[in-house]
């Protein structure tokens, strides 16, 4: 069994800053690449940023120069910087993990934590 936890969730005022962090843990293989997801109310849930055990990454490009992804390999872990942010950012959070077995590979997903930035 997999567990994607995720935490650093809260509120704060537009431009302020967050950091938020995900660990998985459980009996698997590897982690091809971890990510964060995000959705806000009556919306889909969306892309953030991901990054491949590689350490390539890729962001939206409404968070683009205001966010940063990295990632801990060792502890299976993967963290989102936030800065500068906006009113608009506020949603819940999600994390993935793209998990690896020895004969197959799927995505796990956190239960989410709430960003609340206010005006």
């Amino acid at each position: 069994q997999v567990h994607v936890v995720e935490s650093g969730g809260g509120l704060v005022q537009a431009g302020g800053s967050l950091r938020l962090s995900c660990a998985a843990s459980g009996r698997f293989f590897s982690i091809n690449g971890m990510g964060w997801y995000r959705q806000a109310p009556g919306k889909q849930r969306g892309l953030v940023a991901t990054i491949t055990s590689g350490g390539i990454t890729n962001y939206a490009d409404s968070v683009k120069g205001r966010f940063t992804i990295s990632g801990d390999n060792a502890k299976n872990t993967v963290y989102l910087q936030m800065n500068s942010l906006k009113p608009e950012d506020t949603a819940v959070y999600y994390c993935n993990a793209q998990v690896v077995f020895l004969n197959s590979a799927l995505d796990y997903w956190g239960q989410g934590t709430q960003v609340t930035v206010s005006s």
